[in-house]
């Protein structure tokens, strides 16, 4: 049976030029048709017919194979961003405070344009920044524009070597394609850049009482309130520093969570004895907007959150937690409490359920019910 004639065009980089590569089953009436285009030339590298990126020459393959062939165009209009999330304040500004050394190549301008326009959160902003800096680095004889998917394949197969972890290994792949398919618009120009494999970590989680014992051991009222509020709420650190007064929902015993990942809005729980220091802690603070403000107003820092918790945790000779594991330890102590995993998901603000459901693997109360097969 004859295979249905088909193209597919994506994205090439050859020549430094942007290209449309045309990829089909070597096919008599196709290879003829590929000849009538204005200049189409044949890559060795790429085992591809290509032709200069211009609206005159697409509309010339449309043209030409209208009726013939069907064309398959899913890469080459797939323009989707990297991250959707947007729920930053896209700080850049920490990029121009640094000393560097006069050869070291910095991330290009329009890089941190783009970033910062799609508000990406401060934390992946600088990840992505200095991923793409370790890459062009390496390459630094080599125009960053003229870097190709051999070059990116053996800048990873380096990283694997060197002992990065699959983790860092794909937000470096992330950080690349960034440059190329947002900042460029070539999408899907690295279609063929082979990612590590996902880890899939459990969450580390602490016992109640350790939560209780880090919480007494905070320096003062405001301290305590926000290292309760990030357990007691199951917050992201970045969903605490955002909360507004406004947000405190007393009446319903309600945190309303705004815009956060996935610019999605959500409510979670507010504590009865939590409400009563967070009523102290405001008589005495008095915060003008965000509920945890700077000494010089202004939104609280992810970096003074942390100094909190390290402080804490030493004071009560208990090892060093991030806030993320305060939000584990809150989604895994509801589950062990007998909450339904649906509602965990709903307040965790979890798009899917697979992601709540991990939890079900550290939840002690469950494992104990599971009888041992040597019993």
């Amino acid at each position: 049976m004859e295979k249905l004639k088909t193209i597919t065009i994506k994205h090439y980089h050859i020549n430094e030029e942007k290209c449309i590569g045309i990829l089909f089953y070597p096919n008599k009436v196709i290879q003829a048709l590929i000849k009538q285009i204005e200049g189409v030339k044949w890559s060795t590298t790429y085992q591809v017919a290509y032709v200069k990126n211009t609206k005159q020459n697409l509309n010339a393959i449309y043209s030409i194979f209208k009726g013939v062939a069907w064309i398959n165009a899913k890469y080459f209009y797939k323009d989707k961003p990297v991250n959707l999330t947007g729920t930053g304040n896209g700080d850049i500004t920490w990029v121009e405070k640094r000393t560097l050394s006069e050869d070291y190549k910095v991330c290009p301008m329009e890089y941190l344009q783009k970033l910062e326009l799609k508000r990406y959160a401060d934390n992946t902003i600088k990840t992505y920044v200095l991923c793409f800096e370790r890459f062009i680095n390496h390459f630094r004889s080599i125009e960053v524009n003229s870097l190709d998917e051999n070059n990116v394949r053996t800048y990873l197969s380096i990283l694997n070597k060197k002992g990065f972890s699959n983790s860092y290994i794909n937000q470096a792949v992330n950080a690349i394609k960034f440059y190329y398919e947002v900042v460029n618009s070539m999408p899907n120009r690295f279609y063929e850049i082979e990612r590590p494999r996902k880890e899939h970590k459990l969450p580390k989680v602490i016992s109640k009482q350790e939560v209780l014992t880090i919480i007494r051991h905070t320096n003062n009222i405001k301290h305590r309130c926000i290292v309760s509020l990030l357990y007691s709420a199951g917050l992201r650190r970045s969903e605490l520093i955002n909360l507004k007064i406004k947000d405190i929902d007393s009446s319903r015993m309600l945190v309303r969570v705004e815009q956060s990942k996935g610019n999605k809005d959500r409510y979670t729980l507010l504590s009865n004895n939590l409400l009563v220091e967070l009523r102290d802690y405001f008589k005495a603070w008095k915060p003008k907007i965000y509920l945890f403000e700077g000494q010089d107003g202004g939104q609280y820092s992810g970096t003074s959150i942390n100094k909190i918790l390290h402080r804490a945790c030493d004071k009560s000779k208990i090892k060093r937690i991030s806030a993320h594991i305060l939000r584990h330890s809150f989604a895994t102590h509801l589950l062990e409490g007998g909450t339904d995993l649906r509602y965990i998901q709903n307040l965790l603000g979890h798009s899917s359920s697979k992601t709540t459901e991990i939890y079900t693997h550290v939840a002690t109360n469950i494992l104990r019910n599971i009888k041992n097969p040597l019993d």
